[in-house]
């Protein structure tokens, strides 16, 4: 079995209701990030990590990211694109461009709107090790608010400041086998149903990753990665 995953399905079909009015005219993936398309970022991080075969999964106001992307040339890949339905979820979304443009037995898959360092090439390296179905990128994120323990009295007994996470929490980074299409209903989320049937099958596992990651959910999101990734910038 070769020890090389060349390929990379990205998400970017979502409307991006919570980023709203700025995703009334542009799709979540074109937002900018300290003046690059979000899923610029992960194009770079991408092909940087030796991955220059991309598929594009697009739905809402697709043509703003084919257009924007083209054939990926000018971005140093090779980019295609599938289109699917916002109602059809990431299952959907996932099940057409497996269907019809990866050709590899085991590839990455991810949701357009994180920036990450995650390191690729070890994260593949650990999910063909194991043999599994799909592989996880999990994290202990620190906790954006602080956390309050109370009596039954209504007295606070003690306060921790932004605590790190009890549990890992999934980065939306991911390395499927082939065989996941086996798990992909027509419509639907992977969250709520592929990966719930995998662990019940031993059939899931996570690469532990304690690196930078960020999700662009709400303006309050899109701000603190402007944040992180001068404070990154300024480090180097």
């Amino acid at each position: 079995m070769s020890t090389r995953i060349d390929t990379a399905v990205v998400l970017a079909g979502g409307p991006g209701n919570r980023l709203r009015p700025i995703t009334n005219s542009i799709p979540k993936g074109m937002v900018k990030i300290c003046g690059k398309p979000l899923l610029e970022w992960i194009v770079e991080w991408l092909t940087e990590s030796g991955i220059r075969n991309i598929v594009f999964g697009v739905a809402y106001l697709r043509n703003k990211i084919i257009e924007y992307f083209g054939d990926g040339v000018k971005f140093g890949a090779n980019i295609k694109y599938s289109v699917h339905t916002v109602e059809g979820g990431t299952c959907e979304g996932f099940r057409l461009a497996v269907m019809r443009h990866v050709n590899r037995e085991n590839f990455f898959a991810m949701n357009g709107d994180q920036i990450t360092d995650l390191p690729i090439a070890k994260m593949a390296s650990f999910h063909l090790k194991h043999g599994s179905i799909a592989t996880i990128a999990v994290n202990n994120p620190r906790c954006p608010f602080g956390h309050i323990e109370m009596s039954d009295e209504h007295e606070v007994i003690n306060f921790i400041e932004k605590p790190s996470c009890p549990t890992f929490c999934n980065t939306g980074n991911y390395v499927f086998n082939k065989k996941i299409l086996d798990y992909l209903p027509s419509k639907g989320d992977i969250e709520r149903s592929t990966f719930p049937a995998l662990a019940r099958e031993h059939n899931l596992i996570g690469y532990r990753y304690n690196g930078f990651f960020v999700t662009i959910n709400t303006y309050r999101d899109l701000i603190e990665a402007e944040k992180m990734l001068r404070r990154r910038g300024e480090r180097r």
